[in-house]
């Protein structure tokens, strides 16, 4: 499949907006035949599309394709990678190891092609993380704060830099800070983190813990995430393994 079959293929809501600008700007070296035509129809029809939508039916949150998750991904790598002024080969290498398991060796290439010349602009953290706050569920959004610590923490330290930045694309994003603090702590090895995950404190009695377990089993749960495909699964389900082995490593602290 051609690039411009992919992406042609894999987008709904994110040819539009802030975002759907960065992608027409890293496509233009790399898309099939399409290097410098302005008046690219297919972008033009799906950016079109996207403003028709949010007239007619502003109060409802369009769906989220496979495609807008991705490259929301890669825009939002991008803006992490890039906040210790430089980067690093690990970080690169968990991004095309992440697309490649999730998406396939053909697609994640293509993928990584546009991420290298998403790479080279210079992005408004803000603009695009209010488009996809306004066009991604709460589920989803979760699910890419979770990738973007896996990027942050792939070569093995996570600087103050990066922390502030994701911080504050969470913060863009609409996230609060306890599910912030709760996907944090899942990167971490500290026996306050099963409290953090599960977001209580350590005074917390046998009743809240159940009660937060089962909450955030609730929240986390892979089936949010199903509208996405199975490609994203994975990162949901370890998600969901991490909240089930705090609440067990609590189980034995308190002894229930």
């Amino acid at each position: 499949m051609s690039v411009s079959k992919w992406i042609g293929a894999s987008l709904g809501w994110s040819f539009g907006g802030p975002i759907g600008a960065i992608i027409g700007l890293a496509l233009g070296s790399i898309i099939d035949g399409l290097t410098g035509n302005k008046s690219n129809p297919l972008l033009g029809e799906r950016q079109t599309g996207s403003k028709k939508t949010d007239r007619t039916r502003p109060q409802q949150r369009p769906q989220t394709q496979s495609g807008d998750f991705e490259v929301s991904l890669l825009v939002l790598a991008s803006i992490v990678i890039k906040a210790d002024s430089h980067q690093d080969q690990r970080e690169l290498d968990f991004v095309r190891q992440q697309f490649t398991t999730m998406y396939g060796k053909e697609r994640a290439n293509h993928a990584f092609k546009l991420f290298k010349n998403i790479s080279k602009q210079q992005i408004s953290t803000r603009q695009v993380c209010t488009q996809i706050q306004q066009m991604m569920d709460h589920p989803s959004r979760l699910q890419l704060l979770h990738f973007l610590f896996g990027i942050a923490k792939a070569d093995d330290l996570v600087t103050e830099n990066e922390i502030r930045q994701i911080y504050t694309i969470s913060g863009y994003l609409g996230i609060s800070s306890k599910d912030f603090e709760s996907i944090k702590a899942m990167f971490y090895n500290s026996r306050e983190n099963a409290y953090k995950i599960l977001e209580i404190n350590k005074s917390a009695t046998v009743a809240d813990i159940k009660a937060a377990y089962r909450k955030m089993a609730k929240k986390y749960h892979p089936d949010k995430v199903t509208h996405l495909g199975k490609e994203h699964q994975q990162g949901a389900e370890e998600k969901f393994r991490q909240v089930q082995e705090a609440y067990e490593q609590l189980q034995k602290e308190k002894e229930f």
